[in-house]
């Protein structure tokens, strides 16, 4: 088996909108500023909404990730996030990125799937005025032998 087939098989399937988090010691400077993610995340939603702060997540060299619980209503399990960084040498901390992650106890959004593979013969309905195959037509239902109905119209002479 080629390698690149190995490599596919062995891979995890990772859910939707999990970030892949890098190996290594975050920059400390950046960890230890989780005053100025939350105030960030704060600019973005109100305070009530976010919960404690869960850790912080190298993802390379001076950026780190910190993650607050989600007390946003319909949002159990998800998390805010602050992405901070900062130039070499400089103890000026900038957010590059802020938003809502699922986590992997988040209630997410099934599959999409096109509306041609969702509906169901049994979904459709006729267009107006049009009448259903197992229904008969209006011009069917009668006999024909019956006598129109009397309006209370006077009969011409």
């Amino acid at each position: 088996m080629p390698p690149q087939e190995q490599a596919a098989k062995a891979a995890p399937k990772r859910k939707a909108g999990v970030p892949v988090w890098r190996t290594g010691k975050p920059d400390a400077f950046l960890a230890a500023a989780v005053d100025a993610a939350r105030a960030a995340v704060e600019g973005i939603t109100p305070a009530a909404t976010i919960g404690p702060h869960l850790g912080a997540k190298s993802e390379g060299d001076r950026l780190v990730t910190h993650l607050f619980e989600s007390r946003l209503a319909g949002y159990g399990g998800w998390q805010w996030y602050a992405v901070l960084t900062r130039n070499s040498r400089s103890k000026v901390v900038t957010v590059d990125e802020l938003g809502l992650l699922p986590s992997e106890e988040s209630i997410l959004a099934p599959e999409w799937v096109p509306w041609a593979e969702r509906v169901r013969p049994e979904d459709e309905q006729p267009e107006p005025g049009q009448a259903r195959q197992d229904e008969p037509a209006p011009a069917e239902q009668g006999s024909g032998d019956e006598e129109p109905a009397d309006d209370g119209a006077e009969p011409e002479d």
